[in-house]
């Protein structure tokens, strides 16, 4: 029988708080770890006892600035766009953005979501889509839960809305608003790092989803809080490690239906292709063709 309930794949709290402090405690094991080591390396060969002291030259800052990745992916820019509203009902129109936009503070919540598509998790706090209407469906056939085939039809008009898309006019649209996506970017604590290459880099990941032979098996975990709540907090998660392990976005493409992520993969690729080609030849005018 089908089984409706508020979906989310299994949320760590505490995973989360660990994530946004950043990479500080994390980097600074390693490099403790990375000392040690060395340290046990040159012990161990002799070194410390084979070489003569030297005399301490002049004191120099170890506090280096940090040094940004290189650009892998740079991108055209267009004229910017200073309207995203009438941009997006342009590109899209009127009825689609009422129905699937947020368009308020619109380049932030497209920049914090990419981001955390390639993380474990990504809140619909700051989604520039509507969630999705309706509940999550899972099939349940004895101790055994999967998704269900009807759950795909909840995502069926996003997929089609985004099939209309021109990938060339969808990129056009993403260069003029670059400008801001950037800054926006910086803002989440970036610093400069260059937006493009981590869009590429999550749908690179998305890409990658795999694509369940079987409607993947589900099983639920009860969160009870300290309020007392007299109904458990009910959440679904995969059976299989290899599943649940995935990124906030794949997981997402996952309790789509394989059809639906076939769909939108096969929109990503042309995207990306659209993406890295680089610069656009001009185009002549109809003069210079005489």
């Amino acid at each position: 029988m089908p089984i409706n309930d508020e979906y989310q794949f299994r949320p760590d709290g505490h995973r989360l708080r660990r994530e946004r402090r950043g990479w500080g405690m994390p980097l600074l094991a390693a490099v403790l770890l990375l000392a040690l080591a060395i340290g046990g390396w040159l012990w161990w060969t002799g070194y410390w006892t084979a070489r003569e002291p030297r005399p301490a030259g002049p004191a120099v800052s170890a506090v280096l600035p940090p040094v940004e990745p290189a650009v892998r992916y740079p991108l055209e820019e267009l004229p910017p766009t200073t309207d995203v509203g009438a941009a997006l009902r342009e590109l899209l129109g009127g009825e689609a953005v009422s129905r699937f936009l947020q368009t308020s503070d619109f380049p932030r919540r497209v920049v914090a979501t990419v981001d955390n598509l390639g993380r474990e998790q990504a809140t619909t706090r700051l989604w520039p889509v509507n969630t999705t209407p309706g509940r999550f469906s899972a099939q349940r056939n004895g101790e055994v839960a999967v998704l269900s085939d009807a759950n795909a039809a909840r995502y069926r008009p996003f997929v089609q809305l985004v099939e209309r898309i021109s990938p060339q006019q969808a990129v056009d649209l993403y260069r003029s608003l670059y400008p801001q996506l950037q800054q926006a970017y910086a803002n989440l604590g970036m610093g400069s790092r260059y937006f493009n290459d981590r869009l590429v880099e999550v749908i690179d990941l998305l890409l990658a989803t795999p694509i369940p032979a079987q409607p993947p098996r589900l099983q639920q975990f009860a969160i009870k809080g300290p309020m007392g709540d007299p109904r458990p907090w009910v959440r679904w998660e995969f059976v299989d490690p290899s599943l649940q392990s995935l990124s906030a976005g794949q997981k997402m493409l996952l309790r789509m239906g394989p059809d639906n992520q076939r769909r939108l993969q096969a929109v990503l690729a042309r995207w990306r292709a659209e993406l890295v080609s680089g610069p656009r030849p001009a185009q002549a005018s109809p003069q210079a063709t005489r």
